[in-house]
């Protein structure tokens, strides 16, 4: 695949391949710990957290993208706090184009970690509180590995849809070469360059291959956790 790629499109694949593992890695705690409370909290502002989670989903991500250059951008409350106190700048940086990416994909995780807990037993968790076993240890050995099935098909489609992000990236991250230009964005520079038809075709079908090898990937991932679990049991 080296060879057949130039330098180049290599860049933008290992760009794509680093942003949407840190995005992911970076969004799955709190997406869990988000997913867990909408499944099973009762408390006031719940529908307010259910609406701001999932609000990526149907936000341009062209928006989003804008929203974090006001709030991440240098001049920006969050941005400026970063940049003056710590020295870290996120915009227009492979950590900003994760941050873009982590804030999409990041509803892909709590719809699928939810609808899992929402399938739970929960008199599964009632009888290892009478067997004495405390809050965490309940999550521990309870929840958290009946949950696995949701949170491994939300870890891979996230993963895969991390990998074509585009407006958002473009928008907060900009598109530079070597720094925040994943395969979605070269492949719209190669469209915008004359005779990049086939570099884009081939970046195109790379970008193609990999989502589909992630979808299928989710789906025996997870019919492999059930069957273990079925076993467990």
């Amino acid at each position: 695949m080296i060879d057949f790629l130039s330098p180049d499109e290599w860049s933008a694949l290992r760009i794509s391949l680093i942003v949407a593992v840190y995005s992911v890695v970076a969004c799955l705690p709190v997406a869990i710990g988000v997913a867990w409370l909408l499944a099973r909290g009762r408390f006031f502002g719940r529908g307010v957290l259910d609406a701001l989670a999932h609000v990526p989903l149907v936000l341009p991500p062209v928006v989003v993208g804008y929203v974090l250059l006001m709030l991440f951008g240098i001049r920006g409350p969050l941005g400026a706090f970063l940049y003056e106190t710590f020295g870290i700048r996120l915009v227009f940086t492979t950590a900003g184009a994760v941050l873009a990416t982590a804030v999409m994909v990041f509803p892909l995780i709590v719809r699928a970690v939810r609808l899992s807990i929402d399938a739970l037993d929960l008199g599964l968790d009632e009888a290892a509180r009478t067997l004495g076993a405390g809050p965490l240890d309940r999550f521990r050995t309870v929840t958290l590995p009946l949950m696995a099935p949701g949170i491994l098909s939300g870890v891979i489609v996230a993963f895969a849809a991390s990998l074509g992000e585009f407006g958002a990236v473009i928008t907060f991250a900009s598109n530079i070469p070597g720094e925040t230009r994943t395969l979605p964005l070269a492949i719209y520079t190669a469209i915008q360059t004359p005779g990049g038809d086939a570099a884009a075709a081939r970046l195109a079908t790379i970008s193609f291959v990999l989502a589909v090898a992630g979808l299928i990937a989710s789906e025996v991932a997870a019919r492999r956790v059930r069957r273990m679990l079925g076993r467990a049991a």
